[in-house]
């Protein structure tokens, strides 16, 4: 492992199996966030999920059979009376994980980009009403403030690049 002033080298090592580059792969699209904001909101039909998205209606049926393939969504039967059978929408443990990654976006969307007033929405806990926030912390238990006190190290599945043998 080669390194710099003590920090991994990174260029030194394969980018093909990036998480970050693999989660955008099923999660980078602006409609694939404002479903999952619903579902996490309890919306579950489809007819909800349009009218609350605004999503056209072969974007969001798209989107929602990608988030079933990935298992992030499950389909799950219903029947109005005097209607046909439909599905409805509901998180799947998966999904349910990718909680934080949108209220963290919604933060970041408080912070620089929502309206002079302030946050349309304020996350609450339910237990005791107080405002959500969110805080990064190692495994020991210190806070991790700024990206500046983060060291991004080689994983189990860190690839070295191949390097050219002369011959």
């Amino acid at each position: 492992m080669r390194a710099m002033d003590g920090v991994t080298d990174r260029s030194a090592y394969r980018l093909d199996n990036c998480s970050i580059e693999r989660t955008l792969a099923v999660l980078g699209e602006k409609w694939t966030f404002l479903v999952l904001r619903e579902a996490f909101n309890g919306v579950r039909r489809f007819a909800d999920l349009q009218a609350n998205t605004g999503a056209p209606r072969q974007v969001l049926s798209a989107r929602l059979t990608r988030l079933v393939e990935e298992d992030l969504l499950r389909k799950v039967p219903y029947q109005e009376p005097g209607q046909r059978q439909r599905d409805e929408y509901r998180l799947t443990q998966k999904g349910v994980d990718l909680y934080p990654i949108l209220v963290s976006l919604m933060h970041w969307g408080d912070r620089y980009v929502s309206d002079p007033e302030g946050p349309p929405v304020l996350l609450t806990h339910r237990g005791c009403g107080a405002l959500i926030e969110q805080h990064m912390r190692c495994t020991q238990g210190h806070e991790v403030a700024t990206p500046r006190d983060v060291t991004p190290r080689p994983g189990p599945s860190a690839r070295l690049k191949q390097t050219a043998t002369a011959g």
